[in-house]
């Protein structure tokens, strides 16, 4: 063996003789990247003769050498490199301890490795250094071990977002969390990015406890520290706890004297995630807390909206009860005048009238009155164009909506209001069967700033796309669309007989499962539960694994919650649901669901 690697050398002396520098260097990676070491050492071996060479080469020059166990020329190189660095010759110092190590050597190792982090823990720079090199290399232990050592000559909560790192790489999550906790306690100014690391990290049920029962471990020991509240408000909204978000929220207003701008946050947030109970709440306190403060009027009119969602989502709709809406918002008008705090009421009022009530003329005097008032804001005057728009398609004048929604398009340009006025003249195009006009529009929009209408313009290309040309025409969608239309229209008697004859026209079809939606939305609608269960069970049976399969799931285990009250049996549907369908945009609310009708605390 001596005598082959001999001749080696010999032969590498003279066959790279007339290389460059350069050249030395890519042959030897060439070689290492092979696989064939020996001819990278002894390629490597001649660049290091002189010496400035040696940091060039020096990691692959090492790796190599530990490949060919040749721990004798390893040791020789990693003295040289401690030799010429010094004194900040920190990695250097570690990658022999590490030599010990890679013979399996331990106790050298940590006696090595300890000897080092003693001469060096009052140097801030070289624990920076050397903290950062063993993370890189993955020597998390012994990271963790510098970075504690250190901290006893600075500061308790010196180190802490390193020693988070290191602990979630060691897989110590109860240690990762309370060094975050440490350091946010140091940095509150840096919830946001903390709140980051918490939301990647935290994924169970069970994790996200451990941490709230934590962060209210700290607020009992340090009440005054505001921060902790801030959390817990972050994380009761991120599980959809809004109950327990508004509390905090309560606690941060009171403490903060924001006159209840957090707590209307909450209350937003709870109103668009459907929790109505939680988000009256919040109104409530605001309008109970400042009466004196434009919150006051601002809160009572959201109120009645948080109502109205609710009157509006529990079927069927009571007609009696949009009469209460109306006369709510009357009487707000009445008594607060009409400032720019009220008249969002007016929108609410025509939007009732015209969908609820088939008062379409009354609501068309409402907006056009709301629209020619020069207090009006001009975002609410956009506004009211497209839901003006919106009722001139009710009343079959689609000529009128495109007018309006494009005026709004051109007043708002790249802005979401625009964008939203953009949407409705793609979904116009749509209900009218030109999928090629309605999809310019929403090729536009695909690149849409707000994330709701980028994804709603998304989806829809998509199924118009996916439902154009099957049968080498657009017959079925065109069908299809025009049913969606006169649902949109409240004209659901005639809907139910197009969808019956769309799947008899074309059986077996792409757009089946989608029928079926339809026929299930209008019979909840209508108030006939029991008989939309029956179609959404054809989706989830037949079409499971489909776009609509967790939609079809979920919803059913809404209606026997909310229009059936059968507890038991939506219990079962929301863990058949959490079981098949891990990935869906229902999850958070599915589980949330089932552990409150479980009867627990959250």
């Amino acid at each position: 063996m001596k005598y082959k690697i001999v001749n080696l050398f010999v032969f590498f002396t003279i066959s790279i003789v007339g290389f460059s520098q350069t050249d030395y260097f890519k042959l030897g990676k060439e070689y290492y990247n092979n696989g064939d070491f020996e001819k990278a050492a002894a390629t490597y071996s001649e660049v290091v003769k002189k010496e400035e060479n040696l940091p060039k080469v020096y990691d692959t020059y090492l790796s190599t050498l530990y490949k060919l166990k040749n721990y004798p020329e390893a040791e020789k190189i990693i003295k040289k490199m401690i030799k010429m660095t010094a004194p900040d010759n920190y990695t250097y110092r570690i990658d022999y301890a590490l030599f010990y190590k890679q013979q399996n050597l331990t106790e050298k190792a940590e006696k090595e490795f300890s000897s080092f982090i003693s001469s060096i823990q009052k140097n801030s720079t070289a624990i920076d250094v050397s903290g950062s090199y063993l993370q890189k290399i993955g020597e998390y232990t012994w990271a963790k071990q510098l970075y504690l050592q250190a901290r006893k000559n600075f500061d308790r909560y010196a180190y802490c977002f390193q020693l988070s790192t290191i602990y979630n790489r060691l897989g110590e999550t109860d240690n990762m969390l309370d060094e975050l906790l440490n350091y946010l306690n140091q940095h509150p100014e840096e919830i946001e990015p903390i709140q980051n690391v918490f939301q990647n990290e935290l994924e169970t049920d069970e994790q996200f406890s451990a941490f709230e029962t934590k962060v209210y471990d700290r607020i009992n020991k340090d009440p005054s520290q505001i921060i902790y509240n801030q959390l817990l408000l972050w994380l009761n909204i991120q599980r959809r706890n809004f109950s327990k978000a508004f509390t905090q929220a309560k606690a941060i207003d009171k403490r903060s004297h924001e006159t209840g701008t957090q707590v209307m946050e909450v209350g937003n947030i709870a109103l668009e995630n459907k929790d109505y109970d939680a988000a009256a709440m919040c109104y409530q306190f605001i309008a109970d807390t400042y009466k004196d403060s434009y919150a006051y009027t601002v809160a009572r009119r959201m109120l009645i909206q948080t109502r109205e969602e609710q009157i509006k989502n529990t079927f069927p709709v009571e007609k009696s009860k949009i009469v209460g809406l109306i006369n709510d918002y009357n009487q707000l008008i009445k008594e607060n005048g009409r400032t720019a705090y009220t008249l969002e009421s007016l929108r609410n009022m025509a939007l009732l009238h015209a969908f609820y009530l088939d008062k379409k003329d009354t609501a068309i005097v409402i907006l056009q009155s709301l629209i020619e008032n020069p207090y009006t804001e001009n975002r609410l005057r956009g506004k009211a164009k497209i839901d003006l728009g919106d009722i001139y398609l009710l009343t079959g004048e689609p000529w009128e909506s495109t007018l309006l929604y494009s005026q709004v398009e051109k007043d708002f340009k790249e802005d979401p209001l625009g964008h939203e006025a953009k949407l409705r003249n793609a979904k116009l195009y749509y209900y009218r069967g030109e999928f090629l006009l309605a999809q310019e529009q929403l090729d536009v929009l695909k690149l849409a700033t707000t994330r709701e209408i980028s994804n709603d313009a998304i989806q829809m290309s998509v199924f118009i796309t996916e439902n154009s040309g099957l049968d080498s025409t657009t017959d079925a969608l065109r069908d299809y669309s025009a049913i969606e239309l006169l649902i949109f229209q409240r004209k659901y008697n005639e809907a139910l007989v197009a969808s019956n004859m769309l799947l008899m026209a074309y059986p077996h079809h792409e757009l089946t499962d989608d029928v079926y939606w339809l026929q299930a939305t209008i019979l909840r609608q209508t108030g006939k539960p029991t008989e939309a269960l029956e179609m959404l069970k054809k989706i989830s049976t037949g079409y499971a694994d489909d776009l609509l399969g967790d939609d079809a799931l979920f919803t059913s285990a809404q209606i026997y919650e909310f229009d059936l009250k059968d507890n038991a049996k939506a219990m079962q549907l929301y863990q058949d649901f959490l079981v098949k369908y891990t990935n869906s945009v229902y999850v958070v609310e599915a589980r949330k669901r089932y552990r409150i009708l479980r009867g627990d605390k959250i």
